[in-house]
């Protein structure tokens, strides 16, 4: 909530740099394509480097490790993990005797690991390297880790995982908090800026400080900042005993959904200059609490079609646990975002993804898992992603969400496993940006594992919620 609203108050200021009418706002998923620049500034399609200067390999480097070196202290002083007491012959050893793919926990191996390679990849970019310019910091902040941050052996999984879904939330955070901060602004309002941006990105904080720009003042704009939205939900998740409709236990919910970017605007595409984010919490008699973690960003792509249709390469990030499958995946693919006009305010919103998956990890049994080692295979396949919504004159919008992946077996028990979601829904606006809205989520999972049964099990759930649509105005805060 704090993310939320004090994203809107940071952004409250009024400058004259870029004006964009906003007629379809993205609670409806469907960004506007009118955009208009300001004669008195430029658009910033990056951060301006002669205020954002690229600090030496080697500092940028040092930083990274005193990254991991902090990272160990906590684990090892204050938590006194059994994995943290190294030594030397603890290092001879890990580059002695290979590599494994690791038995942790399933949120430390796709989640803890990703948040870690987070922080690699923001030391990085904080220090005035771009997006790939940064992932060889990501990755040697990884195997460093991996070599000489544990007593036990390196992971396949971790090398893999850490840099790639790092870059992923690095880049989301890092966005973010570039649209937090101003550094144009004083007093107050630049406290709580520097706070709420330091919150987001805790690595970048940590350089702005050591660089002076906490307390600088520029005379213009200096980081690239686009239209960011945030979409809140709150309300009751009722989670059914199969498919027996209102027969199971009834969860409090919190959705985020955060749009980047305006899929539609005519420009060249950066990586993750079009994003979307998404995680969920739940709480109740069969929480997971962190229910999913979903999104995508693109790496580059074109519009192919004036002011609806966008084609590009995405990077995406998926993450379920609930009492039906977990899966965790990172993906490489193409993808089409659509915009079909109806009329002057209704329309069709097409998304589709089709992602190759280098690494995921799916679970090896059903029913709640609790344990902290691995009970999940590793592995790898292709997922799909098709988001169809049909927004009717701005005051309701159905559609559905589909997810599929297929995943077969590197490590565990050899075979495939097919993980199916699919989310009908609908909304209706009650006043301003304020909706009431409905989902229905049908969960199919199918195992085919040599040796073992053939597994098939299926869940429904109903979510009944309040939507807020918060919106973050684009450079400058000037719409129309």
């Amino acid at each position: 909530m704090l993310l939320l609203f004090s994203v809107q108050a940071a952004n409250a200021q009024k400058n004259d740099s870029l004006i964009i009418k906003n007629k379809d706002s993205i609670v409806n998923n469907i960004p506007d394509t009118t955009v208009s620049v300001s004669p008195k500034y430029a658009t910033l399609v990056k951060d301006d480097p002669d205020y954002n200067k690229r600090y030496s390999v080697g500092l940028t480097a040092g930083r990274v490790l005193m990254t991991n070196i902090t990272n160990w202290a906590i684990a090892r002083y204050i938590y006194k993990f059994d994995w943290a007491y190294i030594s030397t012959t603890t290092w001879k050893n890990n580059l002695k005797n290979g590599w494994e793919w690791d038995t942790d926990g399933f949120g430390i191996n796709f989640i803890g690991h990703p948040h870690t390679g987070n922080y690699y990849f923001n030391v990085a970019r904080s220090n005035g390297y771009n997006f790939w310019q940064s992932l060889p910091f990501t990755a040697g902040g990884s195997l460093a880790w991996e070599l000489f941050g544990e007593n036990s052996k390196p992971s396949y999984n971790d090398i893999i995982n850490t840099p790639l879904s790092g870059m992923f939330l690095g880049e989301v955070l890092y966005r973010i908090s570039s649209n937090v901060l101003n550094d144009q602004t004083r007093g107050r309002e630049r406290v709580l800026r520097e706070i709420l941006a330091g919150i987001i990105n805790p690595p970048r904080a940590l350089n702005r400080l050591t660089q002076g720009k906490m307390w600088r003042i520029t005379p213009k704009e200096v980081y690239q900042k686009e239209p960011l939205n945030i979409t809140l939900n709150l309300g009751a998740h009722r989670i059914n005993n199969g498919n027996d409709f209102g027969s199971g236990s009834t969860n409090a919910i919190a959705h985020i959904q955060i749009d980047y970017g305006d899929p539609f605007e005519n420009r060249k595409r950066r990586p993750f200059d079009v994003f979307r984010f998404r995680t969920e919490l739940s709480y109740g008699k069969e929480r997971k609490i962190l229910e999913n973690v979903t999104g995508y960003g693109i790496l580059f792509g074109n519009i192919i079609r004036k002011d609806r249709l966008l084609a590009g390469m995405f990077q995406h990030f998926d993450y379920w646990n609930n009492n039906v499958f977990e899966i965790g995946a990172l993906a490489y693919g193409a993808g089409l975002i659509d915009k079909l006009p109806l009329t002057d305010r209704s329309n069709i919103y097409s998304n589709i993804q089709l992602a190759v998956v280098p690494l995921a990890g799916n679970n090896t049994r059903y029913g709640p898992d609790t344990s902290s080692v691995r009970n999940y295979n590793f592995g790898g396949g292709l997922e799909t992603k098709i988001e169809e919504r049909i927004n009717l004159n701005d005051w309701a919008s159905i559609g559905f969400n589909v997810y599929y992946f297929w995943i077969h077996t590197y490590k565990g028990i050899p075979g495939n496993s097919l993980v199916g979601i699919i989310r009908p829904s609908i909304n209706f606006k009650l006043y301003k940006n304020l909706r009431v809205g409905f989902e229905h989520h049908i969960y199919q999972n199918d195992r085919y594992w040599k040796g073992e049964k053939n597994f098939h099990a299926t869940r429904t759930e109903q979510k009944l919620f309040l939507q807020f649509f918060f919106e973050n105005k684009k450079r400058g805060d000037n719409y129309h």
